[in-house]
């Protein structure tokens, strides 16, 4: 069986999950690796198998690589635009890990260097999960009658612990770190709002065609830490087809991971979007409750990589699930209006 030949560029945290999700693919294979870190490039290569000639310590070097298929770019987000463009420049399919860029200026830059040959994704992985397919099927299906707002959130607590006697206490903040550095794209919107704004886009399409013309993003409410990134935000997007979506990321409340999506006749709760950990999709109906639940050992990873992977055999994107480089302007245009007072 022919198998889609992979890359990785920066191999943080990030990058080891996704590598964890290769195993027992049909249609994928991990083949090259490559990071200024010479330590990270012999945990990788040790942990996943990776031949020496396939371990970069220079990013270019990988994105010269004949035999990869497609480049998963995990470095940080001030750093995408760059190597996003040398792998379009050098002819490679690319998976750039959330948010594409720091703005949308950076993303309209990119678009420049895109064209039939090239596939662009950007890496919202949740949207290859069986839930988000059993949801658009309930929504499609007419379950919860007119779609008509929804409330998505994805926030945890990172700024405080309480300490032996129960007090809360501010934990110290590395200035450097990216979460919490401008520079590099922290705060909380670029790093989890990314999420419910996307899903945001993905429900109200199914009610009509979504542009930057028939949104606006309003209610906009930011909070900013110490180091000048917003740590708590909250807005609302009403598009021009009477939809509308409350979203929220925050590093200094625990919000959770949990979607509602209200309809005329029923809504959906969705207990945790992101990583389905657990994937468990309730349809809420007047008289009962039905509970759909999506047990699989695979990584939620492994969805996203196998469907790539086929698409690229299949040279074709046929699908709501991939993120192509026009969702993610749309997606990048609304976060900067919502980081517009910052």
């Amino acid at each position: 069986m022919q198998k889609v030949n992979w890359g990785i560029i920066g191999l943080g945290s990030i990058a080891n999950e996704f590598a964890k999700a290769f195993n027992n693919l049909n249609y994928a294979k991990l083949l090259a690796i490559s990071s200024k870190d010479k330590k990270k490039i012999n945990i990788f290569k040790n942990n996943f198998e990776i031949q020496d000639n396939y371990c970069f310590n220079n990013y270019d070097e990988l994105i010269k690589e004949e035999k990869l298929d497609i480049i998963y770019l995990a470095l940080p987000t001030f750093l995408h635009k760059k190597w996003t463009i040398s792998c379009l420049q050098k002819n490679k399919n690319i998976l750039v890990e959330k948010p594409a860029t720091m703005n949308s200026d950076e993303i309209l830059e990119i678009k420049k260097y895109c064209n039939n040959k090239n596939y662009f994704f950007e890496a919202f992985m949740y949207l290859f999960h069986p839930q988000i397919e059993k949801i658009i099927d309930l929504i499609k299906e007419g379950e919860i009658g007119e779609i008509l707002s929804m409330e998505t959130n994805f926030g945890n607590n990172i700024l405080t612990k309480k300490n032996w006697f129960g007090f809360v206490k501010k934990k110290k903040i590395d200035p450097t770190k990216r979460i919490f550095n401008k520079k590099m794209g922290g705060g909380s919107i670029l790093d989890l709002g990314c999420y419910p704004v996307s899903f945001s886009l993905l429900i109200a399409s199914l009610k009509s065609t979504i542009t930057n013309k028939n949104v606006n993003c309003i209610d906009i409410n930011n909070k900013l830490g110490d180091t000048g990134v917003e740590v708590d935000s909250y807005a609302t997007l009403s598009f021009d087809n009477n939809f509308v979506s409350r979203i929220g990321a925050s590093f200094s409340r625990d919000l959770g991971r949990k979607s509602e999506i209200i309809g005329s006749k029923a809504k959906i709760i969705v207990e945790d979007t992101w990583t389905a950990n657990p994937s468990k999709v309730i349809l809420k109906k007047k008289n009962k409750d039905i509970v759909f639940n999506f047990n699989s050992s695979n990584s939620v990873y492994s969805y996203e990589i196998e469907l790539l992977s086929k698409f690229i055999l299949n040279k074709q994107i046929n699908d709501h699930k991939v993120f192509t480089i026009d969702k993610s302007i749309l997606n990048m245009q609304i976060i900067d209006a919502w980081r517009s007072n910052i």
